[in-house]
């Protein structure tokens, strides 16, 4: 049995804005350009081709397996002894747990609790007293007790010697620095090759 769907009424459309509206209503068309719609079909790789061909081969196989070629076969279930020290931590665990379960609180004694607060000894205490007098006397401190003092700034001057120094390394930079290229001479590097003397041949060949 088929039902009907009755259309939606006019107020119950969804409403436009008025300014998308208008723009809709006085789009030119003109405006767009012609483009042609270029489809590109990206070939796989070899290495995808090789992937998707031992996939199909891996799923064919599992889909065409023969289960009559498998080998009935019967699962022997193998039960390992412990060995002596499992044994022995085994009874250790037990025997604490029996002693623990098994435990009579009767067998205990009363017994009453002591708070000790022990004293301090002297050097505790002369110790505590220096530490108060000598916090008593900074927050105490009487300032009209200070005398006026004037700080003296010393600079020494350099010996004679250091002077001189100083002079020299000075002359010296502004020699460098304020040297004029011009003054150079111009000279020739002449490359001397000397031959050998017969002295030096006839050792030479008897070498």
């Amino acid at each position: 049995m088929a039902c009907s769907v009755d259309a939606p009424s006019l107020k119950d459309l969804p409403k436009v804005a008025t300014d998308l509206k208008s723009q809709l209503e006085g789009f030119n068309q003109s405006c767009l350009r012609d483009v042609d719609t270029n489809e590109k079909i990206v070939l796989p790789s070899a290495e995808d081709v090789a992937k998707e061909k031992q996939h199909n081969a891996l799923l064919q196989g599992v889909e065409q397996f023969q289960t009559s070629s498998l080998r009935k076969t019967e699962t022997v279930e193998k039960i390992v002894l412990p060995n002596a020290l499992d044994v022995a931590t085994e009874k250790t665990q037990k025997s604490l747990f029996d002693g623990i379960e098994k435990f009579d609180a009767a067998s205990l004694k009363h017994t009453e609790t002591q708070e000790k607060n022990p004293l301090p000894d002297k050097d505790v205490v002369a110790a505590e007293k220096q530490h108060q007098n000598l916090l008593e006397g900074v927050e105490h401190f009487d300032k009209t007790q200070m005398k006026h003092t004037t700080t003296e700034e010393k600079n020494p001057l350099p010996p004679i010697e250091a002077i001189e120094a100083e002079k020299e390394k000075n002359k010296f930079l502004n020699g460098i620095e304020n040297f004029d290229p011009t003054k150079l001479k111009h000279t020739e590097t002449c490359e001397k090759n000397p031959l050998p003397t017969k002295d030096i041949i006839e050792q030479e060949k008897t070498a």
